[in-house]
């Protein structure tokens, strides 16, 4: 990306996060923000925690005021996808606003799920992960809608349909702008390379229309393409040669990827009368992969039966596809070429840790903090700091994120690790890459806490059978047995939890369950050490150790956030002692 393309970025980046800023506590008028913005979660317990949120950002006056927040949830059941979660919302809107529908600007974002692959997320959700820019303290939720606050005045009445790990950012020039004020669909396009292309969703554009030319440009398409290989975009025309102009990437070739779409309100409607026919949901389905394909001269019935990329195949799917393709086919697609744009996705820890706390790009695009709403007296870069309370005599090591945490005198943070929500005593030191994530759970209708660590590179998804196949399952690194071992238990001492006979790092019960929050965080310190240095190591008698899964089912919301709520107390109290003296 030349120079020049980066400052473009930055400074159009810095203007909507401006325009978003001078719009926070602040009521709206009509047509200058969202009308109705609503996030989907997964189930009725994720949907509590979520309004909890949202009301208290509200009441803390951190949002544009005016607009309709909404959380909705998914049916009790199988897991419906994205693409369900957007049937189900569009129903729900449709219930709770009938004719009025017809007139409103909806931003739609997805933020279901339990995070296993950023589970500091996963008690409060990805919409509500810390970004370290803004006062009051920007999450998620708020950065969405500062990279959005240009599309409402632009568009006709309709649904922006986003999800929330992911962030796009990008620049106009001198009179263009994004609109959506076509008929059918309109998509976001991203200049990318064919590697990134294989993972995405792929446009199939008219090689006769000009492209890259202009920062913005609206073309129509014939195809979409979901997660092809490079020689299906080859085979499909969707390679494209560079011929430099505004194109913010340097490759020979390149394809435009997807992000971002736009259902004007009578595409929407369509998508009701499909939910109507369809009756309830059974198998998962994409927003992107199973509408998009759908769309355009070109798209052909065939991706219906090709389930390669699908997580969990399911009887009723093949035909769930055929009649979303033939109730879409026809229906226009259009698309918004942002040839000077940047794509990041921030759904796993190492993409968290690398975005916020190593690389300089998205920091210099946003302009984020090494420190940010928080007390910290040492503010050097190469690490993130936010919303937390840290003695001047402890340390926080290169490429390493600290949230909604306190840490005493003397403690210290290894490179490249996590530490949320944790409230660290004097002189601990959290080793080189890990994630510590501090929980408040209610057992016998009392408080309890617990600290699940987990390497940075763990997988928390990967399943194995037990008791031959525990091996396979790694904690920073050390199998499974010999972290038992060298915690005196046995193997059939190790509980998983939940029904599934499939055992993982996340139903596998390896932390312990304790009566405050401090000791939580020593204890699980000490079985992690032990389990790193290869000492020994006795779990107190007595104690319950519970599972990252059973942690969620049993989550204490109130008192996690008054643990925020007290760390934002101290750093306000502390900002305004600065100020005064």
């Amino acid at each position: 990306m030349s120079q020049e393309s980066v400052i473009k970025l930055q400074i159009a980046t810095q203007e909507k996060i401006g325009k978003f800023n001078s719009l926070r506590a602040r009521e709206v008028q009509p047509g200058e923000f969202w009308d109705v913005v609503a996030v989907t979660a997964a189930d009725e317990s994720q949907r509590a925690a979520y309004e909890l949120q949202v009301r208290q950002k509200v009441d803390r006056k951190e949002l544009p005021l005016g607009p309709h927040y909404k959380v909705f949830c998914d049916p009790p059941g199988p897991k419906i996808g994205n693409g369900g979660s957007t049937l189900y919302a569009l129903q729900q809107l449709n219930d709770i606003y009938g004719k009025a529908l017809e007139r409103l600007r909806v931003l739609l974002i997805h933020a279901g799920g339990f995070s296993q692959r950023l589970p500091s997320a996963s008690a409060l959700g990805k919409i509500f992960t810390a970004v370290p820019l803004g006062d009051p303290l920007y999450q998620m939720l708020e950065l969405k809608l500062a990279s959005y606050v240009d599309f409402p005045s632009r568009m006709r009445p309709g649904v922006l349909v986003t999800c929330a790990d992911d962030v796009e950012l990008y620049s106009t020039g001198g009179d263009e702008s994004v609109r959506f004020d076509q008929p059918g669909f309109t998509a976001l396009a991203h200049p990318s390379s064919l590697s990134v292309g294989t993972t995405h969703g792929v446009f199939v554009l008219d090689s006769d229309e000009k492209s890259g030319d202009s920062e913005v440009e609206s073309v129509s398409c014939l195809r979409f393409l979901h997660k092809p290989s490079i020689a299906e975009m080859r085979g499909s025309g969707a390679v494209r040669d560079s011929r430099g102009g505004c194109l913010s990437l340097s490759d020979a070739e390149f394809v435009y990827t997807d992000s971002t779409y736009y259902v004007d309100f009578g595409t929407a409607k369509s998508l009701l009368g499909l939910l109507e026919e369809l009756g309830p949901l059974d198998c998962e389905v994409d927003a992107y992969g199973d509408f998009l394909q759908a769309l355009g001269p070109r798209a052909t019935v065939d991706y219906a039966s090709n389930t390669a990329n699908v997580a969990k195949e399911e009887g009723s799917l093949v035909g769930v596809r055929q009649k979303i393709f033939h109730l879409l086919k026809g229906t226009p697609l259009s698309v918004v070429l942002l040839n000077n744009s940047k794509f990041y996705h921030i759904g796993t820890t190492s993409e968290y840790l690398f975005h916020l706390a190593r690389d300089g790009a998205l920091r210099t695009e946003l302009g984020l903090l090494p420190s940010a709403f928080s007390v910290d007296a040492n503010e050097s870069s190469g690490r993130c700091v936010m919303h937390s309370v840290l003695d001047p005599a402890c340390s926080v090591g290169a490429g390493s994120v600290v949230e909604y945490s306190r840490l005493g005198a003397g403690a210290s943070v290894g490179a490249g690790s996590v530490v949320s929500g944790c409230w660290v005593r004097a002189g601990l030191s959290v080793p080189a890459g890990v994630l510590a994530h501090s929980l408040c759970v209610t057992r016998g209708r009392r408080a309890a806490f617990v600290t699940a660590i987990f390497g940075i590179e763990d997988d928390l998804k990967r399943a194995a059978e037990a008791p031959s196949g525990l091996a396979e399952l790694k904690l920073c690194g050390v199998s499974l047995p010999a972290c038992l071992s060298r915690w005196g238990l046995s193997e059939g001492e190790l509980r998983f939890s939940g029904d599934a006979p499939a055992c993982s790092l996340w139903n596998a019960c390896l932390f312990p369950l304790c009566s405050d929050q401090q000791s939580s965080f020593s204890l699980s310190l000490e079985m992690l050490q032990a389990a790193l240095s290869g000492s020994a190591f006795t779990v107190p008698k007595g104690t319950a150790l519970v599972s990252m899964r059973e942690c969620l089912m049993w989550k204490n919301l109130e008192e996690m956030l008054k643990f925020r709520g007290g760390l934002y107390e101290d750093i306000t109290r502390s900002k305004r002692d600065n100020q005064s003296s």
